[in-house]
């Protein structure tokens, strides 16, 4: 019959079959060689004691049923590489693959920590000294000697127990079996713990208990078996369980070793108490033990659960010094602890790093403290290296992240070869996200001067970023910024579209630069970008304010001779220019094409031909229509009737004046104290005789609008452009 494993009780040999049979402790399998050089995996199973590790190598040979593992004689080699199977998770594993030939057993001088071994072996091994110390006791000679009769189905006798329900169902099991030894037991446990099987593994313990005493002592629970039962403990997440086990190896007088500290430190970690597994470490110097490397990771684990950063760089960096003055090693207990220091460093930096991400993905504003602990790392000598900086990037994505992701790119570029063009494009974002859009600008030029090259959404971000700024110019008025920022999008290869250049053109509208609209206008049809009705409105918009009427009509003209449609803007705006031509026909017949054409007529349309009679001292007019649109049902506004009001009061129309003012509070309007002023001063002016308290009391004036930035220094604050640009 096929075994999955076996355990020779005195013999230094086992065997398990050539494919994995799926029990949860573990299984491998070997591929065949068709030569006599046949390929060999070396495993290394490791089992630490006190201050010495041992290090089996299982040499496989096969056969036509299974496969059997010959174990060479014990080597003593780093503890470092010594874990066990709960300490698996925060340390790794690695599996070493050689050829050798099938009469080779030499050791291996070197395995991986937490290897994850598909068979248990590191406490199935025959060593009698190591027992000793651990135990107190001593196998004699001849034990060593004896041969055996039988093979040991570890994975059935396993299989078996999972079964058993109490104490009396392992009784029954294990009858006829004798007195196993006892790294059977502590394999089957450790299953047991992979399966998460809790209270299978105390069955056994107390079965094994109960045998203790049925022994009067010389059969019982050890060390091994203490200590594999704290790592079910740990597995299943049933830490109720962890002091009645401590309590049990008190009364049975079983003294911890490291693996026991370990095993505890891993424990409180996975409870989530940080500070209770760094207090193992300092019970561990106290009781006069040397702390092994998986001491040293599990304590910058418990720091790293603690989010203390400086508590883990601390650490590494005293134990650092400890080493380099001689403190660690100096007993000769066959760790290579220059290779641990560098295994200890790489897991340090990634400590450290883990906790800033921590701190960047926290509610709070912790900005500060990442840059003080990047700093506190290149003074302890272990910076982050590239890929690690670009993660911490990626976790930055709020506004008080500028500064970090600042300093982070800085890193990048200066002290390495290469960025990831995700990366950069993720900083543009977020540097436009914070409203530092020349910050922006400068990683796009960047792009360009050292790589990685701009891909599409390189450009679409920074084109956005180019707009934001372009329609605060507009919205300032600050045409020549405006100007300069299309400059800047030619001279870096962003070639601006009709929303840019149309964005320029109403800025420079806004700010009545006709001069300025016209060039930006030409410049638009020279890049071969075609105008819109937007295009088109803003360009008559400026030359309606700067009175070239002309012009504007010819561009009007050649608007609609190119087939671009009139919008409502562009109607207002040429009723404007009429009514200051004083060519109401031309008004009338762009009323009545509105109508036709179904674009709908509001008060700005009647607020812009209202104004241009104002403006030009045609109160008459500006009465006429004021009734034509309450004929058409559009209700007035409080542009409406200011306007109005100070048609008439110019046209020494002070009684009028008073009266639309009376109406307009009827209607619920607040009109402006400009208003106000303009009723009563024209009044007095010409005589006119007003009941002062019906107008009420005089408003409040409005908060003066900040003044239109016109120069580009004021815009520098505004855009954070630095005055060198």
């Amino acid at each position: 019959m096929n075994t999955w494993s076996s355990w020779h009780p005195k013999c230094s040999h086992l065997a398990v079959p050539p494919v994995s049979m799926g029990f949860e402790i573990g299984s491998s399998s070997v591929s065949v060689v068709p030569n006599r050089r046949s390929r060999r995996i070396k495993l290394g199973f490791v089992f630490p004691i006190f201050h010495s590790t041992i290090v089996g190598v299982l040499h496989c040979s096969i056969s036509s049923k299974f496969v059997t593992l010959f174990k060479p004689n014990k080597c003593h080699v780093g503890g470092g590489f010594a874990l066990l199977e709960f300490e698996e998770k925060a340390i790794g594993n690695e599996l070493v693959e050689g050829q050798t030939d099938s009469t080779d057993h030499t050791s291996v001088n070197s395995v991986s920590e937490g290897v994850k071994s598909s068979l248990d072996l590191d406490h199935v091994r025959d060593d009698n000294n190591s027992e000793e110390k651990v135990l107190g006791r001593r196998n004699s000679d001849e034990d060593d000697k004896e041969e055996c009769d039988g093979k040991i189905d570890v994975r059935e006798l396993a299989m078996s127990l999972q079964s058993a329900k109490t104490v009396d169902d392992v009784e029954v099991i294990l009858k006829g079996r004798g007195d196993l030894p006892l790294q059977v037991y502590s394999t089957v446990i450790k299953g047991f713990g992979k399966d998460k099987r809790m209270d299978s593994a105390l069955i056994l313990f107390d079965w094994m208990k109960r045998r203790k005493m049925e022994s009067n002592g010389s059969f019982g629970p050890n060390l091994f078996i203490y200590n594999s039962l704290l790592g079910v403990v740990k597995q299943s997440e049933q830490f109720g369980f962890m002091e009645s086990i401590l309590n049990e190896m008190a009364q049975d007088g079983i003294t911890y070793n490291v693996v026991t500290y370990n095993t505890l430190m891993s424990i409180y970690i996975e409870k989530g108490e940080g500070e209770n597994a760094l207090n193992m470490l300092e019970e561990i110097h106290r009781n006069g033990l040397t702390p092994s490397p998986v001491s040293y990771s599990q304590v910058l684990l418990a720091y790293r659960r603690l989010e203390d950063g400086n508590g883990a760089l601390n650490f590494f960096v005293d134990f650092r010094e400890k080493y380099r003055r001689g403190e660690i090693g100096k007993d000769d207990d066959g760790e290579d602890w220059e290779s641990e220091l560098i295994k200890l460093e790489k897991f340090t930096i990634r400590v450290c790093y883990q906790v800033m991400r921590c701190w960047l993905v926290s509610h709070d504003n912790l900005s500060n403290n990442v840059l003080k602990f990047l700093v506190d790392m290149d003074n302890a000598g272990i910076p982050l290296g590239r890929a690690d900086l670009e993660r911490l990037v990626w976790a930055c994505t709020r506004e008080d992240h500028y500064n970090v992701v600042k300093e982070l790119y800085k890193r990048i570029r200066e002290r390495h070869d290469k960025i990831s063009l995700s990366v950069c494009n993720h900083i543009i974002w977020l540097m436009g996200k914070a409203k530092k859009w020349w910050a922006a600008l400068e990683i796009y030029e960047d792009l360009l001067d050292k790589g990685p090259k701009p891909n599409n959404l390189s450009y679409e971000l920074i084109k956005s970023h180019f707009n934001i700024l372009l329609s605060a110019a507009k919205k300032k008025g600050i045409w020549r910024w405006g100007v300069r920022l299309l400059n800047k999008m030619e001279d870096k290869g962003l070639n601006p579209g009709s929303k840019e250049w149309n964005t320029v053109l109403m800025a420079c509208s806004k700010a009545s630069e006709t001069t300025a609209a016209v060039q930006i206008f030409k410049r638009m049809v020279e890049n071969g970008e075609k105008p819109t009705i937007i295009s088109y409105g803003a360009l008559l918009s400026a030359l309606e304010k700067g009175k070239l009427y002309d012009e504007a009509l010819r561009v009007w003209n050649h608007m609609v001779k190119v087939g671009v449609e009139p919008n409502a803007y562009a109607y207002t705006v040429m009723a404007s220019i009429y009514t200051a031509q004083g060519n109401f026909n031309r008004v009338d017949a762009i009323i009545r094409e509105m109508v036709t054409l179904g674009i709908e007529i509001t008060v700005v349309t009647y607020n812009a031909i209202i104004s241009g009679c104002a403006r030009n001292g045609m109160s008459s007019a500006a009465y006429e229509w004021f009734h034509r649109m309450k004929v058409q049902n559009i209700s007035p506004n409080e542009i409406t009737y200011e306007m109005m009001i100070e048609a008439l009061a110019n046209d020494g129309k002070p009684r009028l004046a008073y009266e639309l003012y009376i109406r307009a509070q009827k209607e619920g309007l607040v009109l402006s104290s400009k208003a106000y002023d303009v009723v009563v001063q024209s009044s007095q002016e010409y005589g006119a005789t007003i009941n002062i308290s019906v107008l009420g009391p005089r408003p409040a004036d409005k908060k003066k609008k900040l003044q239109v930035r016109k120069t580009l220094t004021e815009f520098y604050n505004l855009a954070d452009v630095p005055r060198r640009s």
